[in-house]
């Protein structure tokens, strides 16, 4: 009787053959699910405006052509608004890396008075939905006299109270042994720092540029309360403007979509060759620990 109850090797063989093939469909699936509104996007800002009025959900263009993104170069300020978008993504970028890198360490390693509470105060700000605090940055940027400037694009996004809690946890999970080595063999708080935690940190600060670019570079809810001249438009407030009719009537699918797909391409590109950088590190992270 026992022999007979044995599960054959053929048997699960089929049986891992048929689980694994509805896994592989499940996620198949739901991949074109998810990307078949970007292939909607291409497609359309491959079209002309009849063909993409008439016929948006098809994923090949009849006829193709160009027209969207010469709209787009000729007919607005993609230009400008690209070369706001970057100046704004590279300076936030690189300030929120280097800043909240500093504040999650002191945070972590450094004893002082009142860290716990200030602690507290970055978790509750973590808490606060943002839309709650539009009017009180409106004001005070208005009564600090940087309303309608760069500086207003920049300052109040330079400093995440989400970034410095994921370096603080991450620089927490750094032997302490190391840097007490480190202060044996001479070196001060700041050495310590930016020589032996910060490299040890890498898949962290990737992380971090990974988010903080993305963030800054679809940052759209700021630019409505920090500035309102059309010069100091970024990308996604551009974009937000062209979506409104600022062109005339219409539905300019092509237009609107072309510059869609050009405002998607520099967050693609910089997530994937950082995203590769990311894996390596984390690998090298777990093998340590």
């Amino acid at each position: 009787m026992a022999a007979g109850n044995r599960t054959r090797p053929g048997e699960v063989r089929s049986r891992t053959l048929a689980s694994t093939f509805a896994g592989y469909f499940i996620l198949i699936f739901f991949a074109l699910v998810f990307l078949y509104p970007f292939v909607i996007q291409i497609a359309n800002s491959f079209k002309t405006e009849p063909d993409a009025a008439a016929n948006p959900l098809s994923p090949v263009p009849h006829p193709f052509s160009l027209s969207g993104y010469e709209k787009v170069f000729l007919n607005t300020d993609m230009p400008l608004w690209l070369g706001n978008s970057l100046l704004v993504t590279i300076v936030v970028t690189l300030g929120r890396v280097l800043l909240c890198s500093m504040a999650g360490y002191a945070l972590a390693r450094i004893r002082f008075r009142g860290r716990r509470v200030l602690f507290s105060a970055t978790l509750g700000v973590m808490a606060v939905p943002p839309v709650v605090l539009f009017v009180p940055k409106f004001l005070v940027l208005n009564q600090l006299g940087i309303y309608d400037s760069y500086t207003a694009l920049i300052l109040p996004l330079i400093v995440d109270a989400t970034a410095v809690f994921i370096m603080k946890q991450f620089f927490e999970t750094i032997p302490v042994s190391v840097e007490e080595a480190a202060r044996i063999d001479g070196a001060g708080v700041w050495r310590t720092f930016w020589s032996v935690v910060l490299p040890m940190a890498r898949p962290a600060l990737i992380t971090l540029t990974i988010l903080s670019f993305q963030g800054s570079w679809n940052e759209f809810p700021h630019t409505l309360v920090a500035v309102q001249s059309p010069e100091l438009f970024t990308l996604p407030r551009g974009l937000a403007d062209l979506v409104s009719g600022s062109l005339g009537k219409g539905t300019q699918y092509p237009l609107k979509l072309g510059a869609a797909v050009l405002a998607t391409i520099p967050v693609a590109v910089i997530f994937v060759v950082f995203q590769r950088y990311f894996v390596r590190g984390a690998n090298e992270g777990a093998e340590k620990g």
